[in-house]
């Protein structure tokens, strides 16, 4: 993809900044904080100092004030070296941050997001239920008004940064009478459950975000990947959340956490993508030092193919990814283009990464190569945000409604 087609000088030095983080910083310590299931501290320290968890938020809420373009950048540069590390700046910046920044009062923006997007707090995002998963309107979750708050009761599922963040948007039926107009959203607080880890930092929690009794974090899950990011179950019992707490009007959750996802797509794309490329380079230099009947195996026509079509899907993934970032950023309508990139890139994760994987032979399927890691964080961004069958139903309705004019 020519770079000028997409980006200017800043966006090129934002490029520079992000990969030499990612190969100095993350690449080296990527395998062991995937072996340990640990949320990486040290590096969301830095991450918070370089600006990359307030990437497209104005300066004066704390953020970096850099375009949509930037973030996504970002995230696809983190996701070349480790998955859990561009998820960490997705889940935080378009779940945690973005409905409070797009749907929140004045009073709440100044409130949470410059905590947020200086890295100082993780924000989450609690949508998924038990049984609400891709039947997001399927919420259990239940927020009953009593005069100047609301009690709310319920459980979230596969929350990421559920037991590391501090500030929760969360969703629960406020009228069952009204189906998916009777989902509100809410902003919840809690305590790290890490504090302890993240103190050494300086981050990861704010002495005025009080822990509201009843919100508390479930068991962590052991995942098959994306396991330097943290994913947990959240609890409500007998939540009482100020009126004010209410993030939009009463009834408008659904609509805006399904413009909540839109953007979350891109977001996925482009980490998919980074997953892509990450195992397509590795493939390649591996490609060319590994020996085999005297000559390396960069010469045989079978791996050559092979490292064609990496390259050349990878290129149109590309294309697809910043393409919606680039309506995004036009404030024009990216919702098939957003749902066309999660569903072409996640598909193309996977590929890549056992291609990748084939190329290295017996080494791919060890843990001396990273292939076998970029692998298992493939598969989930088939599922995540939106698993693939739901894009092709996003994108379906949207062709349909474009042939009925």
């Amino acid at each position: 993809m020519h770079d000028s087609l997409y980006f200017d000088e800043q966006h090129l030095a934002v490029r520079e900044t992000v990969r030499a983080f990612a190969r100095d910083e993350v690449a080296p310590v990527a395998a062991k904080f995937d072996a340990l299931a640990e949320f990486p501290w040290q590096n969301i320290k830095r991450m918070g100092e370089l600006g990359f968890l307030g990437v497209p938020w104005p300066e004066e809420l704390g953020g970096a004030g850099l375009d949509i373009l930037s973030y996504v950048m970002v995230i696809h540069e983190l996701a070349k070296a480790d998955a859990s590390h561009g998820l960490t700046v997705s889940a935080h910046t378009t779940l945690g941050t973005s409905p409070i920044v797009n749907f929140g009062t004045r009073e709440q923006r100044e409130r949470y997001v410059p905590l947020l997007a200086s890295g100082r707090v993780m924000g989450g995002f609690g949508l998924t239920e038990e049984s609400a998963g891709s039947d997001a309107a399927g919420t259990r979750t239940r927020a009953i008004r009593k005069g100047d708050r609301y009690v709310i009761n319920g459980s979230k599922r596969f929350i990421t940064h559920a037991g590391v963040g501090e500030v929760f948007v969360i969703t629960a039926v406020t009228d069952p009478s009204k189906g998916t107009h009777g989902i509100s959203s809410f902003i919840l607080t809690k305590h790290n459950e890490e504090i302890e880890k993240a103190r050494p930092w300086g981050i990861g929690h704010d002495d005025s975000l009080p822990a509201m009794p009843g919100f508390s974090t479930g068991r962590k899950e052991d995942k098959l990947g994306w396991r330097a990011s943290d994913t947990r179950e959240l609890i409500m019992v007998d939540v009482e959340v100020p009126v004010e707490q209410r993030l939009g009007e009463e009834g408008a959750g659904f609509v805006n956490f399904m413009k909540t996802l839109d953007a979350g797509r891109i977001g996925i794309g482009a980490l998919s993508l980074g997953i892509a490329e990450g195992a397509f380079e590795q493939a390649l230099r591996y490609s060319t030092v590994r020996k085999q009947f005297g000559q390396a195996i960069s010469e045989f026509q079978g791996v050559q193919f092979q490292l064609s079509d990496m390259a050349t899907e990878i290129e149109a993934g590309r294309h697809l990814v910043y393409h919606a970032a680039w309506l995004a950023q036009r404030g024009e309508p990216y919702g098939k283009a957003a749902a066309m990139a999660k569903l072409f890139c996640s598909e193309l994760a996977m590929r890549t990464t056992i291609k990748a994987i084939q190329v290295h032979g017996g080494y791919g399927y060890t843990k001396e190569y990273p292939v076998e890691r970029m692998m298992r964080d493939a598969k989930i961004c088939e599922i995540g945000e939106g698993t693939s069958e739901v894009q092709r139903m996003v994108i379906a309705r949207h062709l349909l409604k474009e042939l009925a004019g």
